[in-house]
C-alpha cells in the first residue's frame, strides 16, 4: 500500500491501524507511506447488522481484511468462494466484469480494488431483491 493517497472530505473519518481519525473543517489529502497499513474509510463501512445479503457478506469479509481484523491469507479462499457463488447468480455483463475485477484484485492482494469492484454490485443486488415477490 505504499503511496496510497486518501482524499478526505470535511469531518470524514477513516480507520488507520485501529485508530479512528477524523478530518478537520476542510478537504484534505493524506499520503499513506507505510506499507501494509490497515485502512478503511468509515463512510464505506458495512456494519455487522447490515450483513444480510450475499454481496454484503463478501464485501464485509474484504472490509475485515482492510481493517486488519481478518488475515488476508485465510480470507482469500473465503472471498474467492463467495465471488464464485455470486458469479452463478449475477450473470449480466456488467456484473461479470466487476466479479472478474474483484477476483483478479483478490489474487493480486489488491484489497481496495477488490472492495471497490464488489461494492459496485450492491445496487444490482438491491434491485434484484426489490424485484422479488414478497
Amino acid at each position: 500500500m505504499t503511496g496510497l493517497v486518501l482524499k478526505l472530505g470535511p469531518h470524514e473519518r477513516v480507520l488507520i491501524n485501529g485508530a479512528v481519525i477524523e478530518n478537520g473543517e476542510r478537504r484534505s489529502r493524506l499520503a499513506i507511506m507505510t506499507p501494509n497499513a490497515h485502512i478503511l474509510r468509515l463512510r464505506d463501512a458495512i456494519h455487522p447488522e447490515q450483513v444480510n445479503t450475499p454481496v454484503r457478506r463478501v464485501c464485509y469479509i474484504m472490509q475485515l481484511v482492510l481493517s486488519g481484523d481478518a488475515d488476508p491469507v485465510e480470507a482469500r479462499q473465503q472471498l474467492l468462494r463467495g465471488i464464485e457463488q455470486l458469479s452463478q447468480v449475477l450473470t449480466d455483463h456488467d456484473s461479470r466484469t466487476l466479479l472478474s475485477q474483484a477476483t483478479a484484485a483478490v489474487l493480486e492482494d489488491q484489497h481496495y480494488q477488490a472492495l471497490k469492484a464488489l461494492r459496485g454490485l450492491l445496487p444490482r443486488e438491491e434491485r434484484l431483491f426489490a424485484a422479488m415477490p414478497a
